[in-house]
């Protein structure tokens, strides 16, 4: 299915995934629609229809949605391990508002499609790439109980829509490992792991604070690759999938900061480690095969290029030049 002539909502359309994701419905040729709340538009383009919209409430859903055939459900209430240790409900009350509604808004209103942006923080603990099918094998990581939970239930209403309804809408669900790239959250109080490490970079920071003890071991993906799975899952998915998206492959966290180092040539940055501030869980893989048997979908862009990418919008986005090579 081609998305060109499309109508396509992007409810969320101001976050790291939704802004990318309306640059790329545009080259797509698609009809777009896009909700934004607190946060004003990144992209300012005729031929989008933006309305603003808060999607805890269910009279802005069914707004948003009527007449929509396809419907990118990427808002959320995200933040980081400080927010989430200190208010554990944030990522509960306001996202099941948003997900239930606009489920039930996008039903009511016959969309054909809907996808919708789980996450790795449901899965059990596990020290090995773990599979779609594991999702409920235990408990999530106990730090990310409140989440996890949170992301369960919806992911159990996704599949209720799409497979137990008499009339059902195809619901797909995509379970994304951290996603990085221009547009992210940088402020140190939500930020995940990557943007922090960037901005402290960029700004020189002495010392230079990582939370925990950088032996824990993320996989990340570039955004634009993120958006690619995004479309080509609405392309090729007719009925309820949940599929695994990330590189398929981990990284320690010191790892990721010393490749973030070395790009910004802050190569003399004292780094301290401190297991004393709030740190998540030891180590998170996914096994990515279902990616690529039904979507086609590999991760092109590798973490170096993709941190290269990032800190080089960061840097211009704050009209910051490159700081000059240091002799040898």
């Amino acid at each position: 299915m081609s998305l060109r002539g499309r109508k396509v909502l992007v409810a969320g359309a101001t976050g790291l995934i939704g802004s990318s994701l309306v640059a790329r419905l545009l080259e797509e040729g698609a009809r777009v629609r896009a909700t934004f709340h607190r946060r004003e538009p990144l992209i300012v383009d005729p031929r989008i229809e933006y309305l603003r919209c808060d999607l805890t409430q269910g009279v802005d859903c069914r707004r948003s949605v009527e007449g929509m055939q396809i419907v990118f459900l990427c808002a959320a209430n995200t933040s980081g391990a400080a927010t989430i240790a200190a208010t554990p409900m944030v990522h509960v009350t306001p996202n099941i508002l948003i997900n239930t509604q606009m489920l039930e808004a996008a039903y009511a209103a016959r969309v054909e499609k809907l996808l919708w942006l789980s996450s790795t923080v449901a899965y059990p603990v596990t020290d090995r790439p773990v599979r779609e099918e594991q999702m409920f094998d235990g408990e999530p990581f106990e730090k990310y109980y409140f989440a996890g939970w949170a992301k369960r239930f919806t992911e159990v209403l996704c599949r209720m829509y799409g497979e137990k309804l008499a009339r059902r809408m195809a619901t797909i669900v995509l379970r994304p490992t951290n996603v990085y790239g221009p547009n992210d959250d940088f402020e140190f109080a939500t930020s995940h792991v990557i943007p922090a490490f960037i901005r402290k970079a960029v700004e020189r920071r002495d010392p230079f604070e990582v939370w925990g003890d950088g032996s824990e071991v993320r996989d990340a993906i570039y955004v634009d690759d993120m958006v690619e799975a995004m479309v080509r899952a609405v392309e090729r998915l007719d009925a309820y999938a949940a599929i695994n998206i990330g590189l398929g492959r981990g990284y320690r966290v010191r790892e990721i900061l010393d490749r973030v180092l070395a790009l910004d040539g802050f190569r003399d940055a004292r780094v301290t480690y401190n297991s004393d501030r709030p740190t998540m869980i030891p180590v998170r893989l996914i096994d990515t095969s279902r990616a690529e048997t039904l979507l086609g979908f590999k991760a092109r862009i590798g973490l170096e290029e993709g941190l290269r990418r990032t800190i080089d919008w960061y840097r211009a986005s704050r009209g910051l030049p490159r700081p000059a090579p240091r002799a040898a």
